[in-house]
């Protein structure tokens, strides 16, 4: 895919990708997240989020909800704990119009106090629907776990008592300090970028701009340095159970090794190992799976399972042997090419969902200062041996080091 940056006086850098698709997809993704929050402001990034749609110096939140609905176009917005992302699904010729409503938004909000005594209410209904969802909750309560007296830790949203105290001014105040050009990429696929936006953009050809690393805040030490297992009791009809560990961050050699094992373990393939194991072999879960999570200062690698209560242990002691198997023994050279081909084939298929395509190149555009695509991808893919795989293995997925975080 061809993509063309740019840069404006002001620091706003823009990644124009090229699409013959009829729809366009233009965004804002901001380089700050709950991971950036201090003690005193958890949750303020996700209810900045929430009150950068009520209303603008030019704006009214209604104008705001309206402007592109009148076109058939779709505005929406979400935060993770590293940025913060704005984006419009439009016609093409609807680009103008996205880019216009969402640089109003990001960087004219007014973020007024009636506004917010509302939203607040809507953030603390959110918040209670989340914690109702312990399939959903466990994920966040675990990284607590992983990474304690730190913001990447901490739940997105916040906590509701928390988020009831917070004024338009400490709104204003949290915006200010991140919401600015210099610390956002403008993303559009498809279409094409306004003459007017062109007037003021410089050309930086390759290698793209400078990547965006706001200062991270310092993290804590690992206090997972061996076995330890947490159990909460929640009154649910079954056990969720999550196990897992730090792992490398984004930009670590081995991350894509590690993220190979995890599609072999436990993908989305239903001939992933725990599933096969679990649900196929023996039917003692629903849903089994794991996940890597690489933030820019760390990563988590976790497996997730719900279970009866009488066969939670079994089934530990299932996923702590699959662990084994890949620490001790490598992957057969056939084994290898088949998940490389696996994973580049599931690659593929998520890359033709244009919009999640978009916000990815947009992601690693923040944080890498360059675009990724396929073609960057399959490379490194190809190139991994099971010697990387092992070592990776045994550096992260050893059973003596994981940590076991139990709902019942």
């Amino acid at each position: 895919m061809e993509y063309k940056t740019y840069v404006l006086e002001n620091g706003l850098r823009v990644v124009h990708g090229a699409s013959d698709s009829p729809v366009a997809y233009v965004g804002y993704r901001i380089g700050v997240g709950s991971g950036n929050e201090h003690a005193d402001e958890e949750g303020l990034a996700h209810l900045c989020e929430h009150m950068t749609f009520k209303g603008t110096s030019r704006r009214r939140a209604w104008q705001i909800m309206s402007t592109l609905e009148r076109v058939g176009g779709d505005l929406n917005a979400f935060t993770t704990k590293e940025d913060t992302t704005y984006h419009a699904a439009v016609l093409r010729q609807d680009v103008p119009l996205a880019i216009d409503l969402l640089t109003d938004i990001v960087f004219n909000s007014t973020y007024p106090e009636r506004e917010l005594e509302r939203e607040r209410e809507v953030v603390c209904e959110e918040i209670e629907s989340y914690n109702d969802t312990p399939s959903e909750l466990i994920y966040d309560d675990f990284e607590n776990l992983l990474f304690p007296d730190h913001p990447l830790g901490h739940n997105i949203l916040g906590r509701a008592e928390q988020v009831r105290n917070y004024t338009s001014a400490d709104v204003r105040r949290f915006a200010g300090r991140y919401y600015r050009p210099d610390n956002a990429v403008l993303f559009v696929y498809g279409g094409d970028l306004p003459r007017t936006l062109m007037r003021c953009c410089t050309p930086v050809g390759q290698p793209q701009a400078k990547a965006c690393r706001p200062t991270p805040l310092p993290m804590a030490a690992s206090q997972t340095a061996g076995e330890r297992m947490v159990v909460r009791e929640r009154g649910t009809h079954q056990a969720h159970v999550m196990m897992g560990c730090r792992a490398y961050p984004m930009g670590h050699p081995l991350r894509m090794a590690l993220y190979l094992l995890n599609n072999v373990l436990g993908g989305p393939g239903m001939n992933a190992r725990l599933n096969m194991l679990l649900r196929e072999r023996y039917g003692l879960v629903y849903t089994v799976e794991s996940s890597l999570v690489s933030y820019q200062q760390a990563g988590a690698w976790t497996t997730y399972f719900g279970c009866d209560a009488d066969d939670v242990e079994r089934c530990r002691r299932m996923v702590c042997r699959e662990l084994e198997k890949l620490v001790a023994q490598p992957l057969t050279e056939r084994q290898l090419q088949a998940a490389k081909r696996q994973l580049k084939g599931q690659l593929g298929v998520a890359c033709d969902n244009r919009e999640a395509f978009a916000l990815d190149f947009s992601k690693t555009f923040l944080h890498r200062g360059t675009p990724r695509d396929l073609t960057m991808l399959y490379p490194e893919i190809d190139a991994l041996t099971p010697e990387m795989l092992q070592q990776a293995a045994r550096e992260v997925l050893r059973p003596e080091g994981l940590t076991t975080l139990i709902y019942r």
